[in-house]
């Protein structure tokens, strides 16, 4: 009798119909490339790349649909076709029904805290994200970390990182006054606690709380579809209900919501403010005429937002889903192998290696996560990013570094771009560099921007 065959291997839901030749380097040149970099991969040329995972910020694979739906962009400076169908599937999919597009996603926070600002307010969240932040602050207020503590701890393994503790959004109303909290921020998931995801029961609780005290609630719904697939997974009563239908509801909780459209959308290049209020609406449709283009095409061309439409069909649909995120499943369980020291639960977008303990010999003034990007760029033309204390930046009233708990690499999927091949020989890499971890020496900053200084920031090793 034959033996039964038991079908656990799963295959990305797609085919691979054009390629991208990509390089293959030595190490001695990109020993010569890192230095020129200032070890810094954000300043590294693309080219000089084997696989790379530095961000999934418009660097999707687009569907077939979607490159067709490019052959059809109405140009039409004013009133384009493209506009109205995107903003019938944000309606349709977001569940708001004002929208203004952007050109990227830190264009629509850069509108929103200028509309809701006002110079010393403080603005809470789930952690922080650097160009959130920044945004906040150069319109005036300060913003307020109110997240979980488990968010800051490396391996504890709670289902909902993401969430928002209630006793410190309490505590900051009592010592400041709602009047003088322009917004909550909520994100999910929570992009620099690793990935993580807030549950709907606590987006509940955070909803009736800022009812309750009249605070406005806004969401960055960039990789709201992995969140609604997380509840889904994680979350009691959930099961049985599709991604679109938790995103809707997701997204009803707040009044409004922005989106870098280069992640879930899957293009290039694009991004989104939605919102239910009408007066917030028509502040953002006035601005986005200074600082981007008219209210209908808002720094796209009618290429662009036809993709985005046909992007936002496609990113609720499950096996899309359940591959994107299997794929970083699938790396995390490879590197438990070698015993990497990485963020768990393992996250939606990206495996999160825990540099302080990966490099546990340095101190975080000499950049650990920093370095190690650039090792294991060094060893196999993988690039990753840092997200620690350069990431964290300067206090604007010290001048001195932020300490985050959190000093990591972050090894970021792009959407139906790479195969299990590919995350097999990052594996490998990463694996290599920790086996030689003890020999790698820090860095020191040799040049610092103002803004944003992990964008641009050059460093000469120790």
């Amino acid at each position: 009798m034959a033996k039964k065959i038991i079908k656990k291997s799963w295959a990305e839901p797609f085919k691979i119909k054009v390629v991208e030749p990509i390089k293959m380097t030595t190490r001695e040149y990109r020993e010569k490339a890192a230095k020129e970099a200032g070890y810094n991969t954000f300043l590294l040329r693309s080219e000089d790349v084997y696989i790379d995972l530095l961000t999934d910020s418009g660097t999707n694979a687009m569907s077939d649909r979607q490159w067709a739906g490019m052959m059809i962009g109405d140009e039409a400076y004013a009133g384009s076709k493209n506009f109205y169908y995107l903003w019938d599937n944000v309606k349709k999919y977001y569940g708001h029904p004002y929208f203004v597009p952007t050109h990227q996603g830190r264009a629509a926070e850069h509108m929103l805290s200028k509309i809701m600002i006002t110079p010393g307010q403080y603005v809470p969240g789930n952690m922080y994200f650097t160009t959130t932040r920044l945004h906040q602050e150069l319109a005036g207020a300060t913003f307020i970390d109110v997240i979980i503590d488990e968010a800051h701890e490396p391996y504890n393994e709670h289902p909902f990182k993401g969430n928002i503790d209630l006793k410190k959004l309490e505590k900051l109303v009592k010592e400041v006054g709602a009047k003088n909290i322009a917004y909550i921020s909520m994100a999910g998931p929570v992009n620099m606690a690793g990935g993580q995801p807030f549950s709907m029961k606590n987006l509940k609780e955070v909803y009736d709380f800022a009812k309750k005290h009249k605070i406005r609630l806004w969401f960055d719904a960039t990789r709201a579809t992995e969140n609604a697939y997380f509840i889904k997974m994680r979350e009691k009563g959930y099961q049985n209900k599709t991604v679109a239908e938790i995103l809707k509801e997701m997204c009803s909780y707040f009044e409004g919501l922005w989106v870098s459209a280069k992640k879930d959308l899957m293009v290039n290049i694009g991004g989104f403010l939605a919102t239910k209020n009408r007066k917030i609406y028509e502040a953002a449709r006035n601005m986005v005429v200074v600082y981007e283009g008219l209210h209908t095409y808002g720094g796209l061309a009618g290429r662009d937002m036809e993709a985005m439409a046909i992007g936002i069909e496609e990113m609720v649909d499950f096996d899309n889903i359940r591959a994107r995120i299997g794929q970083v499943e699938y790396f995390g369980i490879q590197l438990e192998k070698y015993k990497i020291p990485f963020v768990k639960p393992i996250g939606g977008h990206a495996i999160f290696l825990d540099a302080k303990k990966f490099l546990n010999h340095m101190k975080q003034d000499e950049f650990p996560a920093q370095t190690l990007a650039a090792e294991i760029y060094i060893d196999s033309g993988v690039r990753g990013m840092e997200r620690g204390i350069v990431s964290s930046g300067r206090d604007p009233q010290t001048g001195k570094h932020r300490y985050p708990k959190l000093e990591l690499v972050r090894l970021t999927f792009p959407r139906r771009v790479y195969t299990q091949a590919h995350i097999d020989v990052a594996v490998e890499s990463v694996a290599s560099v920790y086996e030689d971890r003890k020999k790698i020496k820090g860095l020191k900053m040799v040049y610092e921007p103002e803004y944003l200084r992990f964008f641009q920031g050059r460093f000469e090793r120790l």
